[in-house]
């Protein structure tokens, strides 16, 4: 009939029942299979998610390196290792909860001696290189020549003619002053015997005079030849005045003559001075590690060349600043990279004190690099600081043992 249903459409338009066959209607049931897939779809994603951040997927990495984020990075603690970090395998299987890992740079102790040109060598070029890779040498050494050496030695020859020439005026003035001396007190002497005869003639005459024998012309001859004398007395007393009553070197001309000289061996001791500035000398006992410059090449900027105490390896750890309450001197290390072939140990030597940015990361541009970590020193034991010696500035995967001391405890 117009306007009912017709009878082949056994469809419930309210939902609620289907019209079967004899006018009963049954019921649809409440649960279907589709209900369950999305009761598991949180599941799906707690279990990627941990799964994501524990083995981080190819695919998760390059999400990391373009995004610059970091697992863990809304938490007090991280919870994965940073995306630069390629953790070895063996290190991998290995880890502890406990263990605070970074990366690391293998380093001499006390760190890479930049071996640089004197003070003062202006445009001197580099001559010759006295040293090759790999030599040991002590502080001190000759390691390289520049080519201002012939002029620097010219200055020196020429000072120490100066201070020969001055010496020998030196010793000339002392001897015409112990001549002059000499000379003096003889006249003085001399003067002063004559004086001493001519008052004994002028008393003479007097008493010839007296009784009548001798004339006043010989009286007044008398009179003015010890007036004389007694004048030439003072005038040599005088001329002894000019010189001191001390030893010859305080006579003043003496004394100026030494100073001239003092003055010239001062400008000798400055030339051979300056005459260090042709030679460049290894400041610290260590290993030639690199040369940076070529005979007929100015030192470069960054150095003629870089040596370090390779007898005694280290390893500069970088944590990052929320994981550094965990980390104490004296715990274990242990470092590995691919290049080494095998794992470093040591312990931990010397904690930072102040925080900085990351210096060790990745080449991948997009990689955070600025990241607040504080470095650790590492001391290497004996094995392994030979087997670091020959990878100066590798850089490695460090996993500091934290737990360590707990372990150890009974």
């Amino acid at each position: 009939m117009p306007g009912q249903p017709p009878d082949d459409l056994p469809l419930d338009l309210g939902g609620k029942a289907t019209t079967l066959e004899g006018g009963e209607s049954a019921r649809q049931p409440w649960f279907r299979k589709s209900y369950l897939l999305v009761l598991l779809i949180p599941v799906f994603m707690f279990s990627g998610g941990v799964i994501g951040l524990y083995f981080q997927p190819p695919a998760l990495q390059k999400f990391y390196a373009l995004t610059g984020l970091q697992p863990g990075g809304g938490a007090n603690n991280p919870i994965a290792i940073p995306p630069e970090i390629d953790l070895p395998e063996d290190m991998a299987e290995t880890l502890l909860p406990t263990d605070v890992v970074g990366l690391a740079r293998l380093m001499p102790r006390g760190d890479i001696a930049i071996v640089a040109a004197p003070y003062g060598a202006g445009d001197a070029r580099v001559a010759e290189i006295l040293v090759t890779e790999g030599q040991r040498v002590a502080r001190g050494t000759v390691v390289a020549t520049l080519d201002n050496a012939q002029a620097l030695k010219g200055a020196v020859l020429t000072a120490a003619a100066d201070l020969a020439v001055r010496e020998a005026a030196l010793a000339q003035i002392r001897s015409d002053v112990a001549a002059s001396l000499a000379e003096a007190q003889a006249t003085l002497d001399q003067a002063r015997a004559t004086a001493a005869e001519a008052e004994a003639m002028r008393r003479r005459t007097e008493a010839l005079a007296a009784r009548g024998v001798a004339t006043d012309a010989t009286l007044d001859a008398a009179r003015t030849a010890d007036t004389e004398a007694r004048l030439a007395v003072a005038r040599a007393e005088a001329t002894l005045a000019r010189f001191t009553a001390g030893a010859l070197d305080d006579q003043p001309d003496v004394l100026v003559a030494a100073r001239n000289v003092a003055a010239a061996e001062a400008e000798l001791t400055r030339a051979r001075m300056d005459l260090a500035r042709a030679e460049v000398r290894a400041p610290i006992d260590g290993t030639i590690l690199d040369i940076n410059a070529t005979p007929g090449q100015r030192p470069p900027a960054d150095g003629i060349m870089e040596m370090g105490d390779i007898s005694a390896m280290m390893a500069e750890v970088e944590i990052w600043q929320d994981r550094i309450s965990a980390v104490a001197v004296g715990q274990p290390v242990e470092l590995a990279a691919p290049a080494l072939g095998r794992s470093l140990q040591g312990r931990v030597e010397r904690i930072g004190l102040t925080v900085g940015r990351q210096g060790l990361i990745s080449d991948d541009s997009a990689a955070n690099s600025d990241a607040r970590v504080i470095r650790v020193l590492v001391a290497l034991d004996a094995d392994s600081t030979r087997v670091a010696a020959r990878f100066v500035g590798l850089e490695a995967v460090a996993r500091i043992d934290t737990g360590a001391d707990e372990r150890s405890r009974p």
